[in-house]
């Protein structure tokens, strides 16, 4: 543990910029932890807190790039992949698309602090095409934000740890105790978070081919399909299922009023 404490004094700005980078692009790292502990490091006099915070926020904004760049290019395919890493995609992905449609590029300012939203922001910004200038001035703003507010969190109380850690062997290895601590608490929530979104997964759902006997049928007279795609990836020329409507997703309170009350209701989305 000691020794531990010891690589993040000696080499704490690589492991500020791995951590932060590496949750940038989507690995499920808490970057957060880092930075608390690295400004708790600057206060000991170890690290130097301009550093930390122009590490991280390079390290996050770099990270942010490359899935910018690479939603620009991929589209939905690194949407889902990314998606596919989180508790629930299908709430990852609503929510996301969500947050962009009613905020626009104000959500870069914020995204970092929520979960899930952090790390489908800048591939959403990519995909739908927001400009480089754009998305990196909002970006970095996000990431300033973050970092600076945790940063400055372990700086302040860093007294406040020692304090209540007096008697451990040094301020280092109380540090590294209270890493450890906030580490095992964010695994404790992300466990909680797959586990309540397992219990709420109830969407029923249907294979593409037993919906197209049933569409083939004489059960079809009691059948809607309705093409829900949404954030860009549906325009008026696309392909879509034979004798389907389209329904917007982020205006349901207005589509839903035009639907029939006596037809099963089948919804596909990208």
């Amino acid at each position: 543990m000691h020794d531990f404490f010891s690589s993040i004094s000696h080499h704490g700005y690589l492991f500020l910029a791995i951590v932060c980078f590496a949750e940038a692009i989507g690995l499920p790292l808490p970057a957060a932890l880092a930075i608390l502990t690295a400004g708790a490091v600057a206060a000991y006099g170890d690290l130097h807190f301009y550093l930390v915070f122009g590490v991280g926020v390079a390290a996050m904004i770099a990270g942010d790039v490359i899935l910018y760049f690479t939603g620009r290019a991929s589209g939905w395919a690194l949407l889902g992949l990314l998606c596919r890493l989180s508790a629930n995609p299908e709430t990852c992905i609503l929510r996301s698309a969500e947050y962009f449609y009613r905020r626009g590029k104000q959500t870069l300012l914020f995204a970092k602090f929520i979960p899930g939203i952090n790390t489908m922001s800048p591939p959403l910004a990519g995909s739908m095409k927001m400009r480089l200038a754009d998305f990196l001035q909002f970006d970095s703003l996000g990431a300033a934000f973050y970092v600076g507010a945790y940063a400055a969190a372990g700086y302040l109380f860093s007294d406040a740890l020692r304090a209540i850690t007096r008697g451990l062997r040094s301020a280092g290895f109380a540090a590294e105790v209270i890493f450890g601590i906030g580490l095992a608490a964010y695994l404790v929530y992300r466990i909680w978070i797959y586990r309540k979104y397992r219990l709420l997964d109830v969407t029923p759902r249907i294979p593409a081919d037993e919906l197209a006997k049933r569409f083939a049928s004489a059960a079809a007279q009691n059948m809607l399909i309705a093409d829900v795609r949404s954030h860009g990836y549906y325009d008026a020329d696309s392909e879509r299922i034979a004798g389907s409507i389209r329904i917007e997703p982020n205006n349901l309170v207005e589509e839903v009023k035009h639907l029939p009350k006596d037809r099963e209701i089948y919804l596909y989305c990208t």
